[in-house]
């Protein structure tokens, strides 16, 4: 399984994790780096598997 993370809006200039080997992991970098995310100028974030949906968008805001 491949758990990634797609940016609201896409946004190339933000760091690209690729891809975690957990849903926990994904969600672990996501803790640490929200806010360099939003900085980037995204917006959100959604949380996929292989692909699919699991949630989101979810904003990046305090």
């Amino acid at each position: 399984m491949a758990w990634t993370w797609k940016y609201e809006p896409d946004t190339p200039d933000a760091e690209q994790p690729g891809e975690f080997g957990s849903q926990s992991d994904a969600e672990s970098w996501l803790g640490e780096a929200w806010r360099t995310l939003a900085e980037a100028g995204v917006a959100g974030v959604t949380l996929l598997n292989d692909g699919e949906k699991v949630y989101g968008p979810m904003p990046l805001s305090e």
